[in-house]
């Protein structure tokens, strides 16, 4: 079993603790390695060095930074089957999500490497002779990077490739259940010697202790954070006492709305997809199902056949499972809670509800629908994060709206229907900061991936992503004229 280290000022080093994490597969209950629980003072070494790195690095001309960011998103290429592997092991992934992860991950570096030529300030007119604005887009300075389970490679380098080519240097801390991708990906870091040392660090510990002292340390200048709307929260308290600016992305509740208009067969396979990717534990998942009473029926049987279809399985056994076990039991037990509640309320099992009998070992639950829900149950309304599909109908399409927009969520959303007028009076209505039309819900590197309400504040990915590891400087130039 291997034991990790800490990542600060290009060393690995020791915790200043010793205590210690096990890190479990979720797929055979065991102990695949640990890591160190980090204290307040791993914190306080990690973000003093990205501080003093950060000096330089802002100053490194930009293409310098984009072509390092590049050759990162190489090297994670060279090393594509080692990443998927633990990445698998970890998370419990199914083999094509696991790889479409990694590959994410490997384009998004080197998307974000494009954007070295792409920073860009502006000169507007003064109100004064001889006198110019000049407005410059500089980096924040030091983030503190805040990385969730659920997809701890991706989300990594959305963090670590946007605050590297934008002249900022970043303090990562993995989720407590997930490190072993980060961890990897530290030694691609560790072995590249253009990064100067500093530039990127790695806590590992617990959010409670080390995610709060990253969030209210005075020399962090931004944190982005990826999770729970409770852990949210918390980092903002913590940001809070230095005024420090906050990213974040939190929970999400997407309906799913399937129109009288819509092809019935695209709409149950894309919400299928979009229900069961990463084994329902995505904070863009189809959360909640509202389909026109008058193709309900025949909505439930199609949905009822795929899902039935879908094939359960440890990943790193089966190449071609399609769902794996949940995170850790802790999610199962409350997955299960869930459903339960569910039907004690008066919601009935359409298939599943239950953990497959095959499996010994494994936090594994069967993907389930639940039909003859109401708006205002606990499923409805509060983030399930597993592969469990609710249900219920509706009359006219101001119905289905507004109950779409009854959540205190804003992420993601969809509409499936053929009627172009019922797409466009769904895109004006839904307030939620995502809404796929006759897709399933997964986003674009060069969008914007970003929330209303409690799901979060500021977002990611294209040029608005860019722009929240930026600030401005606005500058007044005079300038003498000697014909004056």
């Amino acid at each position: 079993m291997q034991t990790h280290k800490l990542y600060i000022d290009g060393q690995y080093i020791e915790s200043t603790g010793d205590e210690w994490l096990d890190i479990i597969n979720p797929a055979t209950e065991e102990v695949i390695s640990q890591t160190p629980r980090g204290k307040k003072e791993d914190i306080d070494r990690a973000v003093k060095a990205a501080f003093n790195a950060q000096k330089k690095w802002e100053l490194k001309p930009n293409i310098e930074r984009g072509k390092i960011v590049r050759e990162i998103g190489d090297r994670i290429e060279a090393k594509r089957d080692r990443f998927i592997e633990l990445l698998q092991e970890e998370q419990g992934k199914d083999y094509e999500l696991a790889s479409g992860e990694i590959d994410l991950a490997i384009d998004y570096f080197r998307y974000m490497s494009e954007w070295a030529r792409r920073i860009e300030g502006e000169i507007v007119p003064s109100d004064r002779q001889n006198e110019h604005i000049h407005i410059y887009k500089k980096p924040i300075g030091v983030i503190g990077g805040i990385v969730p389970w659920n997809f701890p490679m991706f989300i990594l380098a959305r963090k670590v490739a946007t605050a590297l080519v934008t002249g900022c240097t970043i303090v990562l801390k993995p989720s407590q259940q997930t490190p072993n991708t980060a961890m990897e990906f530290t030694k691609i870091i560790d072995g590249m010697s253009e990064i100067p040392n500093g530039v990127y660090n790695l806590v590992t510990g617990t959010g409670s202790e080390i995610g709060n002292a990253l969030a209210s340390h005075e020399k962090v200048h931004m944190v982005t954070m990826t999770g729970s709307i409770p852990a949210g929260t918390k980092v903002m308290e913590a940001a809070a006492q230095n005024i420090t600016k906050v990213n974040l992305e939190l929970g999400g509740k997407a309906p799913a709305i399937v129109t009288e208009n819509a092809d019935l067969e695209l709409a149950a396979e894309n919400i299928k997809l979009s229900r069961l990717a990463n084994n329902g534990q995505a904070c863009t998942n189809a959360e909640r199902v509202y389909v026109h009473k008058n193709v309900a029926e025949e909505f439930l049987e199609i949905l009822e056949e795929k899902i039935e279809a879908v094939t359960i399985g440890d990943p790193l056994q089966n190449k071609k499972a399609d769902v794996g076990p949940l995170v850790s039991e802790d999610r199962r037990e409350t997955v299960e809670e869930m459903v339960t509640n569910a039907v004690d309320a008066g919601a009935e099992v359409v298939t599943g509800g239950e953990r497959p009998q095959e499996f010994d070992k494994g936090f594994f639950y069967k993907p389930t629908i639940l039909k003859n829900v109401k708006q205002d149950m606990e499923i409805i309304q509060e983030e399930i994060f597993g592969p469990v599909i609710p249900v219920t109908t509706f009359s006219t399409l101001d119905e289905a709206i507004e109950m779409g927009n009854d959540t205190v969520y804003g992420l993601s959303s969809s509409v499936y229907t053929e009627n172009y007028h019922e797409a466009m009076r769904v895109v004006n209505e839904l307030k939620f900061g995502e809404t796929f039309i006759n897709r399933e819900n997964f986003e674009a590197v060069q969008g914007y991936h970003a929330g209303m309400r409690q799901s979060g504040l500021g977002g990611a990915d294209g040029k608005h992503g860019v722009e929240d590891f930026l600030v401005t400087q606005t500058v007044y130039m005079q300038y003498k004229d000697d014909k004056q």
